[in-house]
């Protein structure tokens, strides 16, 4: 069962396809904003694990975001993410984006526990 402090990290390494340029979102090669919030989402996605029943999934619904720090090409990032609180169905994170020992981004997010074929 998932509980506060639950926490997974994903790496990156920046590549081309991960910039603001691939992604429209500026016009500098470096890691995109949007593609931070999707490691963060991916870290929160690990870090539920094996928690969800049978036929249950997870959808992001609220996110805030502060990115502090270019990351450049081919630099590695970690994004890890742990469970701050449990609601009912919404899992609250904290997540921070680390290049090294600098933190690149941080934030929360917020995912709703669903039933996946109902959802679809």
């Amino acid at each position: 069962m998932m509980k506060p402090g639950d926490h997974a990290e994903v790496t990156l390494v920046v590549g081309d396809h991960d910039t603001a340029i691939a992604y429209g979102s500026g016009d500098v090669p470096v890691l995109a904003t949007p593609r931070v919030l999707a490691l963060a989402e991916q870290a929160a996605v690990a870090a539920l694990g094996e928690d969800l029943d049978a036929g249950q999934t997870s959808v992001g619904v609220h996110a805030e975001l502060h990115h502090v720090k270019p990351t450049h090409l081919g630099r590695a990032v970690t994004a890890r993410a742990e469970v701050l609180s449990i609601q009912g169905r919404t899992i609250t994170f904290e997540f921070r984006l680390v290049e090294g020992e600098e933190v690149a981004a941080y934030g929360t997010h917020q995912r709703v526990l669903i039933d996946r074929d109902r959802f679809l």
